[in-house]
């Protein structure tokens, strides 16, 4: 819904709030369905009715537990029956410096070990908060950070003075991220920047604190809500993948065809060059941390390459992944661009100065991000950086060794494909890539990436269940649970951890919760190695039946009949269309010929 997207109108969402949420409702959509506690130490009310329309709008419908205003503390360390029973899937604990209390800030006369006191004491009342979550629910928890008080009672003193409130909190804000650094599955929302960008007086207005017990104010909630939005919806695998990006008055400015590539606004000669630049640097920044670059542009290829190929452009023909320059209409090009890369046309995110060019897009392709980069008709260069990182498209919550070599990934598969189109025997084409495989146990070097796998994956997913790395760690050191994870190499490249198994061992059968695998590897025979492996595995730990399971969503047909393809047999078929599938792993053979598989523990 455009309303939700940036740059929203915050009094606006707040005015209809429930005319948008029965729209989104509405809509028919399949989404998530997850459990949010929101532990608050103002008054949450808006924070949760915002969050919940920007979470509809992300595919995510959650359903909320709020405590107590000002309970944070005490839900977190002695829990309720009722949360209890709400058993969250992640868990936000809305503080800002308005729950310091006062005693706890420096004073004039207290000496720097006193200040040191009370920062540990400030510290220890939420590091137990924490702790008392992570005992009670083994779910991720995002915390705010503090923002800058409303005063400085040191004047510019404040902010470097030991016994300045600037300074306190800028303090105890680097004991939270050091805690964050060494808890995976605890994330910070950074306030003390989204209250520096909307305004800090107008942030911490003391009205809303003194009369409602709102911190902060209600007009910045919207904001809040977004930002933490865009966070969750990182969290349960809803990021976006790829940028589309166009090229004439996008990556430059002017008409690379009309002007020449030594015409366009490119480079450090004129202050709208260099805002080009600046924006091509920031595209650079995004392939090194995996986001893919792509092009979609009504041009003639050797035009566009001539543009990019100039020797002060930032981003060369090599930085892209796919690059269609050509006159076809532009939502053909960002279909087939989803298909080469093999992702959903909802992890795409189309960058287009031309509104025309956007509105067919925008209805053509649906599913694809499409945010307004201008104001009317003229494009707005210099804003194309705030549009597309307040819009939090790739917001990620950890950078794994895979998200940091995935544009390497992606362009190794290309050439798989060029090499499969050479071979008229499919599975000659397999044996060609020299496959092996990694199988082992849960490792922590790549716990990770398990993790991030078992929210992302949603096309060979055949449950779809969901699990953190703190809930994939505990089955992991549980001998009734067998755990499975798979990486794929070939004369390509290493395409890093693609599967994931995990299996509850009940008497002599195995249930399996979980079996996904990337779809980079797709037809792959990956899925035969990871059966063999399984099988093996089962075996040592007197299981003679493994039990299957499908449960469908819109996504995964592709795997419907999928346990039948590797020889299990059919033994319930539900109204909801699951079914229930069984293999005896006393008559199973080894069904993977063509990757070499190396066992781990």
């Amino acid at each position: 819904m455009r309303e939700l997207e940036y740059p929203f109108n915050g009094e606006y969402l707040l005015k209809k709030k429930k005319s948008i949420k029965r729209t989104l409702l509405q809509d028919g959509s399949a989404r998530l369905r997850k459990k949010i506690a929101v532990l608050g130490g103002s008054t949450t009310d808006d924070i949760v009715k915002l969050l919940e329309l920007f979470l509809l709008n992300y595919g995510i419908e959650a359903e909320f537990y709020e405590s107590g205003y000002n309970r944070y503390y005490e839900d977190g360390i002695f829990g309720n029956e009722k949360l209890t029973d709400f058993a969250p899937d992640l868990v936000y604990i809305h503080t800002t410096s308005r729950n310091v209390p006062e005693l706890m800030f420096p004073q004039p006369e207290d000496s720097r070990e006193e200040v040191e006191r009370k920062l540990e004491e400030a510290y220890s009342h939420f590091r137990q908060v924490w702790e008392g979550i992570g005992k009670q629910f083994h779910c991720p928890v995002i915390q705010n950070n503090f923002e800058k008080p409303s005063y400085r009672l040191l004047g510019n003193m404040d902010a470097w003075d030991f016994r300045g409130r600037e300074s306190f909190l800028g303090q105890l804000n680097q004991r939270f991220y050091q805690y964050a650094e060494e808890h995976d599955d605890f994330l910070i929302q950074d306030i003390d920047w989204l209250a520096a960008e909307y305004g800090l007086s107008r942030w911490n207005d003391p009205l809303y604190w003194h009369m409602y017990k709102y911190s902060p104010a209600v007009p910045a909630i919207p904001e809040l809500a977004f930002n933490l939005a865009n966070m969750i919806k990182a969290v349960f695998g809803k990021n976006k993948k790829a940028l589309v990006l166009d090229l004439d008055n996008t990556l430059w400015g002017g008409v690379v065809g009309d002007d020449g590539p030594e015409g366009i606004a490119i480079g450090h000669e004129t202050g709208m060059a260099q805002v080009y630049s600046e924006f091509q640097m920031y595209l650079k920044a995004h392939k090194k941390m995996g986001v893919l670059l792509n092009i979609d542009s009504k041009n003639q290829e050797e035009n566009a390459l001539a543009g990019l190929k100039r020797p002060d452009s930032i981003l060369s023909p090599e930085d892209f992944i796919v690059i269609k320059a050509n006159w076809q209409p532009k939502d053909q090009n960002l279909r087939e661009i989803a298909s080469e890369l093999n992702i959903g046309q909802d992890a795409l995110v189309f960058v287009d100065d031309n509104p025309a060019e956007r509105h067919m897009v925008e209805h053509q392709v649906p599913l694809a991000a499409v945010p307004e980069m201008t104001e009317g008709q003229e494009p707005q260069p210099e804003r194309y950086i705030q549009i597309l990182d307040r819009s939090g498209f790739f917001e990620p919550v950890r950078l794994s060794k895979d998200d940091l070599k995935r544009d390497a990934m992606y362009r190794e598969n290309l050439l798989r494909k060029k090499q499969e189109a050479a071979f008229a025997d499919y599975g000659q084409y397999l044996r060609s890539l020299d496959m092996k495989a990694e199988i082992g146990s849960y490792s922590p070097e790549y716990m990770d990436r398990i993790a991030q796998l078992t929210n992302k994956s949603n096309q060979f997913n055949l449950t779809t269940k969901r699990f953190t790395q703190a809930e994939l760690e505990q089955c992991a050191a549980d001998q009734d649970y067998l755990d499975l994870y798979g990486r794929l190499t070939d004369r390509f490249g290493d395409n890093g951890v693609v599967s994931v198994i995990l299996g509850r061992k009940e008497e002599r059968i195995l249930h399996i919760e979980l079996w996904l695998m990337s779809c980079r590897v797709l037809k792959r025979d990956m899925e035969k190695a990871m059966l063999d492996e399984l099988v093996i595995r089962s075996k040592r730990m007197g299981i003679s039946v493994i039990r299957g399971y499908y449960i469908p969503t819109a996504k995964n047909q592709m795997v419907k009949d999928f346990y039948g393809t590797m020889g299990f047999r059919l033994i319930e078929e539900r109204e909801d269309k699951s079914t229930v599938w069984e293999l005896e792993t006393e008559t199973y053979r080894p069904c993977c010929s063509v990757i070499e598989i190396r066992q781990m523990k």
